[in-house]
């Protein structure tokens, strides 16, 4: 899998794109473009052929242009990524609205926020191959943090911990879409779905597995198997794997709160 950094672009250059403070506009007689066209063009490139195909040359052909006429609105390919980052997570709770539109309390108010960025990596799967511990500092990402954060707001928090809660549900749900994505992909990749691999596994395992040599494995791989149809549900991980995870915040709020039961 192909891995990018945010932040790699020159500071100034990206800061001045993902703020929009010295846009440039169309020249009569040249082509209608925008920094919002031009990375609009890009985002639809990653979704269809994701980050190992995006490059400046295969936007400017989405758009009709010639390559070096993209420069004249945006630096780079780095300043790029960061400006589609920033766009695409400014689209996160527009179908599911915000957290704060939830009914009920913050454990409703933060499963909307981690159902809202799941359904988002599945929309982009690029996301995913984007490393961002030098975060993109955009108007986009930041409302979306200050969103989240407010979700949890004055339940007993700290503020470090409330930034934490956050970093880990959104990391949690990283996680759990990477495996939904490679699942989704495998088949494609393969040229194999999961049954014709299992299928053909399948004289092979019956000959060298040994219940009575791994017995928990065998008991609970066939039990987990049955449950999820398969080896393995992203989806049910996801499902399961949210509530613990609430269930531990939820233990830690008791604790800070003085609440018992």
């Amino acid at each position: 899998m192909t891995i990018e950094y945010s932040g790699r672009g020159d500071p100034a250059r990206s800061l001045a794109l993902l703020w929009r403070t010295s846009e440039r506009t169309s020249r009569k007689g040249k082509p209608d473009l925008s920094v919002d066209r031009i990375v609009r063009a890009a985002i639809e490139v990653a979704d269809a052929e994701g980050l190992q195909g995006l490059s400046m040359r295969r936007v400017a052909e989405r758009l009709g242009v010639g390559t070096m006429s993209l420069y004249t609105y945006v630096p780079g390919k780095p300043e790029l990524l960061d400006v589609m980052l920033d766009t695409v997570h400014g689209t996160a709770y527009d179908e599911t609205g915000g957290p704060e539109e939830v009914p009920g309390g913050w454990r409703e108010r933060l499963t909307r926020v981690a159902r809202a960025n799941w359904a988002l990596c599945r929309r982009h799967p690029w996301l995913l191959q984007v490393a961002t511990s030098r975060p993109v500092l955009g108007p986009n990402v930041t409302a979306k943090y200050d969103l989240e954060l407010r979700a949890i707001d004055g339940i007993g928090l700290t503020d470090v911990e409330m930034d934490q809660v956050i970093t880990l549900v959104t990391g949690f749900v990283h996680g759990t879409a990477r495996g939904a994505v490679e699942a989704s992909q495998v088949e494609s990749q393969t040229g194999m779905s999961d049954e014709q691999w299992w299928a053909a596994h399948a004289p092979f395992l019956s000959r060298i597995s040994d219940a009575t040599r791994y017995p928990t494995a065998a008991r609970v791989g066939q039990a987990a198997g049955e449950a999820l149809g398969g080896a393995y549900s992203a989806e049910h991980t996801f499902e399961f794997g949210l509530e613990r995870l609430l269930d531990g915040i939820e233990a830690l709020i008791r604790r800070r709160t003085g609440q018992s039961g």
